[in-house]
């Protein structure tokens, strides 16, 4: 187990208005290409774990002193849809007790078409939830058969319309670079769902972690996605969704609050089993097993690892997250927080970019639509640690 620091600057961090990430560690089965911290409950597990992320928010409490003061909350997972309307009863009611939602402007909830009902979307709306994030995948069914997704598209296309006839921000996940997705495949998923009006897309290549079961046993013909990217960049902006951030596309105004806490180093509380947080300078992460989980509870919160991220290691986080955004990197700020030296090394990083990767406007600079596409390769010469600190 690892102690709370007895450190200002993360008490300070655990002080200011927070955005709290709370972890749902359960799905209804495991999709192969999946590495989360998630299974299929069973006995009483559930049980378990909410009376354990209970205790878990009240010792946040106690550390404070008072209830902290929440911005934003984000429910992930895992697939906090398999939760029933009992249960989040429950979740709600240890929120409340736990946090200071006076200054709440958003409140997210991620949702699997297969797990959603009309009486989650009942209860969330008269509990205060603003935003819904359905895990959509894609709009083939194929595609959604060999992807291991129990919906397909006909119930993908229930879960967006339902959540939007409900008066939800409505966010929508869709996956590319998929076994025999073709470009004009992956059009027609993105169109269709543009179509159905979602305020908010998230789009990510097919990526197999080593955790996964994929990662041990490999998919066949799964495809570089770079072309249907590039597409998507072309496309939505055309239907009105503009990216501002590298996996992400809203219409104006209607980004993701809460991830934009993760991209501008706000802070983050993380509850749950696996849960990672930041606060005050101190990244963390609780135990990702529901039992150690628990049992680290009888005598602490649940910390399983902690980093504290400074110097040219924090200049470098700092330059990686703002660059992954449309808003971009301000240079006399990085400058003011991190001293002349890091400003230079940072600037002649910069000046190795190709020119057709990023663009300046005034001291902000950010990737251009061709950066953001080759976003990785670039941040590889911005990886610094503390030892690289001059």
């Amino acid at each position: 187990m690892v102690s709370i620091p007895d450190d200002v600057s993360f008490r300070e961090g655990l002080s200011r208005p927070l955005s709290v990430y709370i972890h749902v560690p359960f799905c209804r089965s495991k999709c192969p290409y999946c590495a989360f911290n998630s299974s299929v409950p069973s006995g009483d597990q559930v049980e378990l774990y909410l009376s354990s992320l209970s205790r878990e928010s009240e010792l946040w409490r106690s550390f404070t002193g008072k209830k902290p003061s929440v911005r934003t909350i984000y429910v992930g997972g895992g697939t906090p849809s398999v939760l029933s309307v009992g249960q989040w009863e429950t979740l709600f009611e240890l929120i409340s007790r736990s946090f200071d939602l006076g200054d709440l402007e958003e409140f997210s909830v991620e949702a699997n078409p297969e797990s959603l009902t009309c009486d989650h979307l009942a209860l969330w709306r008269d509990r205060g939830v603003t935003r819904v994030s359905v895990g959509v995948q894609s709009l083939d069914d194929g595609e959604l058969k060999w992807l291991g997704r129990l919906h397909g598209v006909e119930r993908a296309i229930w879960a967006v319309q339902s959540c939007l006839a409900a008066g939800f921000e409505v966010s929508a996940d869709l996956m590319f670079g998929l076994a025999g997705q073709s470009v004009r495949k992956w059009h027609r998923s993105l169109s269709a769902l543009v179509d159905l009006g979602p305020h908010h897309l998230s789009l990510y290549q097919l990526t197999i972690e080593p955790q996964s079961f994929w990662g041990k046993v490999p998919p066949t013909q799964a495809l570089d996605g770079y072309g249907h990217y590039r597409w998507a960049q072309w496309y939505l902006p055309r239907k009105g969704y503009l990216q501002y951030e590298i996996a992400s596309f809203a219409k104006e105004g209607r980004w993701s609050r809460h991830n934009m806490a993760y991209w501008t180093g706000g802070e983050v509380l993380g509850l749950g089993p696996g849960a990672w947080g930041y606060l005050g300078g101190l990244r963390y992460e609780n135990h990702r097993d529901l039992g150690d989980y628990s049992q680290a509870l009888n005598d602490s919160v649940a910390l399983d690892y902690t980093e504290r991220v400074q110097g040219a290691a924090k200049g470098s986080e700092r330059a990686i997250l703002a660059l992954r955004t449309s808003f971009g990197l301000d240079l006399d700020r990085f400058a003011e927080d991190f001293g002349q030296d890091l400003y230079r090394r940072l600037e002649g990083c910069l000046a190795g970019f190709p020119s057709s990767c990023i663009e300046r406007n005034g001291p902000v600079v950010r990737l251009t639509p061709k950066g953001m596409r080759i976003a990785n390769a670039l941040w590889e010469a911005l990886l610094w640690g503390d030892e690289d600190e001059r």
